[in-house]
């Protein structure tokens, strides 16, 4: 089923690996066999350490079926609704196949009906959230958590005055 051994996850992502496990009599046996697979050959990581180029939760990646053209979606933990064609949720058999894959990986999946079984390739990971991060974090300052807007020392400004169109300053009738 593999072209090479075993994936790269974050501890994040082996854990709802872990738990996706627990429930795998509601997949397919296809599905449970490649779960099994990456749980049983995966190296697991921090994400602070998840190279670049590895799927991750969140990702978004370019692949490749066969010899058809290339897709990009976005690895998601579920289906989720509105997002129709732009993820591809963890609970399918390729999203779960391109979870922790390295640029360049291919894997063979079993495809349901067909003789000859699916070739997925992962191109390139073109956004990681662990990456992103990491560059946030070395270009930029951590900004404070609070930020004084008001000080009770300073003076207060001055309300804003309402003038209706035609320089009349009267807001209109009262609401008493």
């Amino acid at each position: 089923m593999w072209t090479r051994q075993g994936c790269i996850l974050t501890t994040k992502d082996f854990t709802i690996l872990e738990f996706l496990q627990e429930r795998r009599h509601r997949f397919s046996e296809a599905y449970a066999t490649l779960l099994r697979a990456k749980l049983d050959g995966a190296t697991v990581i921090f994400r602070e350490d998840v190279p670049a180029n590895v799927t991750t939760l969140n990702s978004r990646v370019r692949y490749r079926i066969n010899d058809e053209a290339p897709q990009s979606r976005i690895i998601s933990h579920e289906e989720l609704q509105g997002f129709v064609g732009l993820t591809l949720p963890l609970t399918t058999l390729r999203g779960l196949a391109l979870l922790g894959l390295s640029a360049g990986d291919t894997l063979v999946l079993p495809h349901e009906g067909a003789d000859t079984p699916d070739r997925i390739t992962l191109e390139e990971v073109v956004y990681q959230p662990e990456s992103a991060r990491r560059k946030m974090g070395a270009s930029s300052q951590p900004r404070p958590a609070l930020r004084l807007v008001h000080s009770a020392e300073a003076p207060a400004m001055a309300q804003p005055t309402f003038i209706a169109p035609g320089g009349d300053d009267d807001p209109g009738p009262s609401a008493a």
